[in-house]
């Protein structure tokens, strides 16, 4: 085990300055950000690394699958420019095979941190634009079959060079997707982010001086390693097995499995999802880098919330996925909508641990991401519009409390979209916005109910979504009772509603008609029978259940 060679006290110091630099550089991407999805939703992330392009610190609001693509577009950057990086560059990338990233809405900027003429780090930042072009807004939509059709690839490549905007690179980039004037201020937003993480990266520099910084941060790298290594001595030495299914890829296959297998041999853990579904037809294909942070996320969730999000966890496990497979995906196939299948490899690590740890994982949360998006023109001003949200829904029962209601869970954890910024940016009515009654599961601790919202148009426009767990539902654990699925439907105006597939290609919605979304709850954790008299009295009080619901599931 390595020793300390640095005063505790003064790295936790250092630490914390740049976490508080990544955290500062998120909070100014979502102030000047100009998209509902930026800065409504927070559907971003920053992030600062050393000149060995090791992922230094994510800032604590950050997405968790954000993580193994922004860490690995800086690896990427060094592999292609080497010694040709210089002090004012900027760096713009979001193809997840060529500039290793996530998918093609997010969308990378970097910018290199040089201290004294000599390069120290980057500093990043990930944000999920509301469109990237391709065949519908956003990507998102079911039916694509390619990574061609989900937008603009924008392979690792300079969009400032010494500090000067190399201007035809951005006129491509505009001139490919929908609301020109918002994508561009949100790179604006991006770019003035990532500089700013650059002047307090070498304000650190000079505080600290620049030879205690690089080598305490070998040392933060190494702490952060060990530590997640002693915390995986918690799993028992053995096997342990879990699978679950994906509902369908949006292209007529349904029930994709994934399979893991979390296995502790002499202290050396390794995820391996062998027997996973090949890569699908549909665009539900998670590539590598997020499945790694998915693992990754899990695994510091459950065993050491406080442990730091740098390289040292990289390092810590072995994570294993087929070529080819779902969970590791080749080139062209479709990955718009990965995060829906990271949901679910959430689901089937704490399947797994839950046999490994018996008692202390929670029962399946909502499993999905559930996004929806709607386009047309608004008649106010006459100009495109573009709404994007991803919806939570219920977490499941946990060990010791109730599952939160409309929530995100797992590796996104965007906010939600409020009424009155809709109602304001877009020509849409929010005609319900509310907890899906009785969507939890039953138990000694209940699952959280998922989030229904009804939204009615004020001129026709173009509907689109993705949802999971629409089939197949949250499981319940120890005894507890599964949560409900989710739906997408149209409502006519005399009230009939018209059931939609759980992924939307694209449909036309005229005024008068809803688009009604609910999300899936969270499945209940222990015997509902175990539940005592206080919180059923509890729950009735509040309204959460139906007399139906509880004389369905509780005994008197």
């Amino acid at each position: 085990m390595t020793e300390l060679t640095h005063d505790p006290i003064t790295l936790e110091i250092l630490s914390n300055a740049l976490r508080s630099v990544a955290d500062e550089t998120f909070v100014a991407l979502r102030k000047s950000a100009f998209s509902n999805n930026i800065k409504e939703r927070a559907d971003h992330s920053t992030a600062l690394f050393d000149a060995k392009g090791r992922l230094i610190v994510q800032s604590q609001q950050s997405l968790p699958i954000h993580v193994g693509g922004i860490a690995g577009t800086i690896r990427v950057l060094l592999e292609k420019y080497g010694d040709d990086i210089h002090e004012g560059d900027v760096f713009v990338g979001n193809d997840p095979y060529v500039a290793a990233g996530t998918h093609l809405p997010d969308i990378c900027i970097s910018t290199p941190v040089f201290h004294e003429g000599k390069l120290f780090g980057f500093s990043a930042c990930t944000a999920h634009h509301a469109d990237i072009g391709g065949a519908s807004v956003g990507g998102s939509a079911g039916g694509l079959t390619e990574i061609y059709q989900e937008g603009l690839r924008i392979p690792l490549i300079r969009l400032f060079r010494r500090g000067e905007l190399v201007s035809d690179i951005f006129e491509i980039l505009l001139l490919n997707v929908r609301g020109a004037d918002e994508r561009k201020g949100d790179y604006n937003a991006q770019v003035a982010a990532a500089k700013l993480g650059a002047v307090r990266m070498i304000d650190i520099c000079n505080r600290f001086g620049r030879d205690f910084t690089e080598s305490a941060l070998d040392e933060l790298l190494s702490r952060t390693r060990l530590r997640m290594q002693k915390a995986l001595t918690a799993i028992p030495e053995g096997d342990y097995y879990f699978e679950d299914v994906i509902d369908d890829d949006g292209m007529g296959t349904k029930d994709l499995p994934i399979k893991v297998c979390i296995s502790q041999r002499c202290g050396q853990l390794t995820v391996d999802f062998e027997g996973t579904s090949v890569q699908a037809l549909g665009n539900m294909n998670s590539p590598f880098n997020d499945t790694i942070a998915t693992v990754l996320f899990v695994f510091r969730s459950i065993l050491d919330p406080e442990i730091s999000v740098n390289y040292g966890l990289f390092d810590a496990i072995n994570v294993v996925a087929p070529l080819g497979s779902l969970l590791n995906p080749t080139f062209p196939a479709g990955v718009t909508n990965r995060s829906l299948t990271d949901q679910r490899v959430c689901d089937v690590l704490l399947g797994a641990l839950a046999q490994a740890l018996p008692g202390q994982m929670p029962a399946a949360s909502n499993g999905s991401n559930t996004g929806v998006y709607v386009y047309g023109t608004d008649p106010r001003t006459g100009k495109s519009y573009y709404f994007f949200e991803t919806m939570g829904g219920g977490l499941g029962g946990r060990t010791t409390k109730d599952g939160k209601d409309a929530v995100q869970f797992g590796v996104t954890n965007t906010a939600n979209s409020p009424i009155e910024a809709i109602e304001r940016d877009f020509p849409l009515l929010v005609e319900e916005y509310a907890i899906a009654d009785d969507t939890g599961g039953a138990g000694q601790f209940r699952g959280g109910c998922g989030i229904r919202r009804v939204l009615k148009p004020l001129a026709e426009c173009t509907f689109g979504g993705i949802g999971e767990r629409f089939e197949h539902h949250p499981w319940g654990l120890d005894g507890g009772t599964e949560g409900a699925t989710g739906f997408f439907a149209l409502k006519e105006a005399d009230g009939t509603v018209q059931r939609l597939p759980n992924k939307v290609p694209k449909i036309t919605v005229k005024p008068g008609q809803q688009i009604v979304m609910q999300t899936p709850g969270g499945g209940g954790l222990g015997s509902p029978s175990a539940r005592t008299s206080d919180a059923l009295t509890e729950d009735r009080q509040s309204g959460k259940f139906s007399d139906a619901y509880l004389k369905a599931h509780y005994k008197n």
